[in-house]
């Protein structure tokens, strides 16, 4: 057995008390299973589908879809249109956070947005004036304009900022701010990709610290009363819960938020209303969410009208056609 292979043992054992659980969580990281394509409809929804659907989840939006094995959403047309966009399920799960927060709301704030699902489904959910995503990494910017330029998201600003800086410049100002931290990314291990030293005790922890640090600064963005949504795509607890635990005894005024259609997803390794997916479940990949609330009083401050300067526009998609939502 090689080290990788020892420690995912070591890691399904963190995960799970029961034996035959450990095993096939182990399972479908060695023998990856292929999952099923799921889009988010970026416009209006087709009167009739292109696509073969799978039954909805209770609780899955009616402008999200997860296909039938096979299916190749992103050579279809109406991708290219903007109709839509392609995305693992695992990341409708952790989002869907979004869904118990009344919208409209002024901003959102997408601190690690790159490539840019998790804005749109924000944007699609919770209509909001404006909707500023955020990447740090410089190499990944031009995935995320080009794919928000693609659906049409025509309120959202692209910023290239450390989140430091964002909370330097604008606190207080968001009614939601996402956070999808960075990570070990283990969950790319049951697409079939590959994560080199995702397992690994020194990756995990320089991870888990990174996404502390985030948290942090993203923490000082949200209005009172506002909402933070941290969610990543990876299994550690060191990553997940026991992030969520550093951050509300330093954060006191953020309270976690039960989010009732997850609740068949809550995680057995605190007592937080915290939720997995896990690979075995066939729905996806993995993914683990968690939704704060700042309890302080609504005392929101106005967006700096000169913070606007350090953001990219989505310029119109004039060379690509308007959906056909009958195609």
């Amino acid at each position: 057995m090689g080290e990788a292979s020892r420690l995912l043992v070591k890691l399904s054992q963190r995960l799970f008390q029961d034996e035959m659980k450990r095993a096939e969580f182990c399972d479908r990281l060695i023998h990856p299973q292929p999952l099923h394509p799921c889009i988010l409809w970026c416009q209006s929804l087709p009167e009739l589908s292109p696509f073969a659907v799978e039954p909805p989840l209770p609780w899955q939006p009616n402008w999200c879809d997860r296909l039938a094995f096979g299916q190749q959403p992103g050579k279809h047309p109406l991708h290219d249109q903007g109709a839509f966009y392609c995305l693992d399920f695992s990341s409708i799960f952790a989002v869907s956070t979004l869904l118990t927060i009344p919208a409209p709301v002024k901003l959102v704030v997408d601190v690690c947005a790159a490539p840019g699902g998790k804005s749109i489904f924000a944007w699609r959910e919770l209509q909001p004036d404006l909707l500023i995503s955020n990447e740090v990494i410089g190499k990944r910017i031009g995935a995320l304009l080009s794919n928000l330029k693609r659906c049409q998201i025509d309120s959202a600003r692209v910023t290239n900022l450390d989140p430091q800086v964002l909370a330097e410049n604008m606190p207080q100002t968001a009614q939601v701010v996402l956070v999808d931290a960075p990570c070990t990314g283990q969950s790319l291990i049951a697409k079939g990709g590959k994560a080199p030293g995702c397992f690994h005790p020194v990756t995990i922890n320089n991870n888990a610290n990174r996404q502390k640090r985030i948290l942090a600064n993203s923490a000082q963005l949200v209005a009172g009363q506002g909402y933070l949504a941290y969610m990543t795509c990876t299994y550690s607890p060191e990553e997940n819960e026991q992030v969520a635990e550093w951050f509300l005894t330093r954060f006191p005024q953020f309270q976690p938020v039960a989010v009732p259609h997850l609740q068949a997803y809550q995680s057995h390794l605190t007592d937080l209303p915290c939720y997995r997916l896990f690979p075995q479940s066939g729905l996806g990949a993995g993914a683990f969410t968690l939704l704060l609330q700042n309890t302080l009083l609504d005392e929101s401050q106005a967006l700096p009208p000169d913070f606007l300067l350090q953001t990219r526009a989505i310029a119109p998609n004039s060379s690509a056609p308007k959906p056909d939502p009958t195609m």
